[in-house]
């Protein structure tokens, strides 16, 4: 029988890997996706955004029903939480949507091949050859093209195992029950959204975060109002600290941090550790290949090519772009558009959203006030307070805001960043302002429909003129 030969092979499943197998087998080129695993979907469906969503979703119906009385529901107050049951929608919302992606490789021909993908060198003729090791068996793939998609796991401070005390991701998603305290050591999108989680439910949280602020990544205005409505939820946390020692104890775990110049210690029943996370890169044979990496990340044009020809790489595994899952599928979508022929474009940096669903919401785009300071642009900012929508009054949801970053000389739209209810889901029409390049006059002239809290998108805008029109 002749052997196989595939347009593209691709290796690793996860969000990266899957849309670009979609996406290959809907312009016809013959796909084979590998997969170590026996499920598709990888860190981000089972152990990562899916399951982390799902419970954020539990907690935040958990805080309404703490103030049902103030929405005119009474008798919740015997209210018990069923952990299991938690755990199991959870489990069903994962296994939905991994039975998905199995149908959606099969409706678009890609050919799903179980096993450990490994590169065995340059290409030969135009051939590159993947061997694929399941059960102990080495076969091999033969593709004109191939792309890595190996994915990240979690990082671990020095000298750490994860346990039932330590954990990462997939620990503290699989626990059997709900801790009295945990100790979150990172306060980025991860760590805040597993403090905001256990909180709801009661836990005694601490986060620890290296940099002066939570959430550092975001605009200085973001961390300040969290750090504000994390006090009020009576989340503690140090920033500016360093983790010195983790110890186990009797009963927990004892956290030694140096923060402020003075040492303390901190116990809790568990730890998490959430310091982000290290790709995949180990044992894939980059080291046969013209690939190099740095820092243990994966180089690449625009296009996604890496330095060796034919072989690309997208999603966490690559230098210079954020682990998040949509950047990955975007990244799949152009290098699969570049080995069709098709007509694509690259990704443009400053108009990736970042999305954090803690409880109040994160979303923005672009650049914050400081760093559109930096860049030298003539900077003006609007700000809404959701406190002045009146559609966060009618869901009860008040903190937080709407800021625009814009250039003063001509009104482009620089960065966006919100902090309130729905900030995932409003951030999308700020990506798509600014991916239609259109100014803070354009927002303005856009009707947007009362009463909602996009209409905060609106005011914002005016406000970067100081005519909002309901503050």
């Amino acid at each position: 029988m002749p052997e196989t030969l595939y347009d593209l092979a691709i290796i690793g499943s996860g969000p990266a890997g899957y849309t670009a197998a979609i996406r290959a087998g809907q312009y016809g080129l013959k796909t084979a996706l590998i997969e170590k695993d026996n499920v598709l979907g990888g860190t981000c469906l089972h152990v990562g955004c899916i399951p982390t969503k799902a419970l954020l979703f539990n907690a935040e119906l958990w805080d309404h029903l703490k103030d049902a009385k103030e929405f005119g529901i009474e008798g919740v107050d015997g209210r018990k939480l069923n952990w299991a049951a938690v755990q199991e929608r959870k489990g069903k919302i994962v296994t939905k949507h991994a039975k998905g992606l199995e149908f959606l490789m099969k409706k678009n021909k890609v050919e799903v091949v179980r096993g450990y993908g490994k590169l065995t060198g340059p290409a030969q003729n135009g051939v590159l050859t993947v061997e694929v090791t399941n059960e102990g068996k080495a076969s091999h793939i033969k593709a004109k093209n191939v792309i890595l998609s190996t994915g990240s796991e979690a990082r671990l401070l020095p000298g750490m195992q994860a346990d039932d005390r330590i954990l990462t991701n997939i620990e503290i998603l699989s626990l059997k029950e709900i801790p009295k305290s945990l100790i979150v050591v990172g306060a980025g999108a991860v760590g805040v959204e597993f403090a905001s989680i256990f909180r709801s439910f009661d836990t005694e949280v601490t986060l620890l975060e290296m940099l002066p602020r939570l959430v550092p990544v975001e605009d200085e205005d973001i961390s300040k109002e969290l750090a504000r409505v994390y006090r009020k939820r009576g989340i503690a946390f140090h920033t500016s600290a360093k983790v010195e020692k983790v110890e186990k104890t009797k009963t927990g775990v004892a956290v030694t941090i140096t923060a402020e110049g003075k040492q303390q210690k901190i116990e809790a029943e568990k730890i998490l550790i959430a310091v982000g996370r290290k790709p995949r890169i180990e044992n894939i044979g980059l080291e046969k290949t013209k690939i190099k990496p740095d820092r243990g990340f994966i180089k690449t044009d625009s296009w996604m090519q890496t330095a060796e020809p034919g072989i690309y790489a997208i999603g966490d595994i690559v230098l210079g772009t954020p682990q998040l899952a949509h950047v990955g599928a975007m990244e799949g979508i152009v290098a699969v558009t570049k080995i069709a022929g098709k007509k694509g474009k690259p990704i443009n940096p400053e108009h990736i959203p970042n999305a954090t669903y803690c409880h109040p919401e994160i979303g923005s785009v672009g650049l914050s006030e400081v760093r559109a300071q930096e860049a030298g642009y003539n900077v003006k900012v609007g700000k809404f307070p959701f406190t002045a929508n009146s559609r966060a009054s009618i869901v009860g949801q008040h903190e937080g805001f709407i800021k625009i970053v814009s250039d003063a000389d001509y009104g482009e739209i620089l960065g966006v960043h919100i902090i309130g209810p729905q900030a995932t889901e409003l951030i999308s029409e700020a990506v798509a302002a600014m991916e239609l390049e259109a100014t803070v006059e354009d927002l303005m002239w856009t009707i947007h429909a009362h009463p909602t809290l996009a209409e905060a998108m609106l005011d914002a805008s005016n406000s970067v003129y100081g005519m909002a029109i309901n503050a």
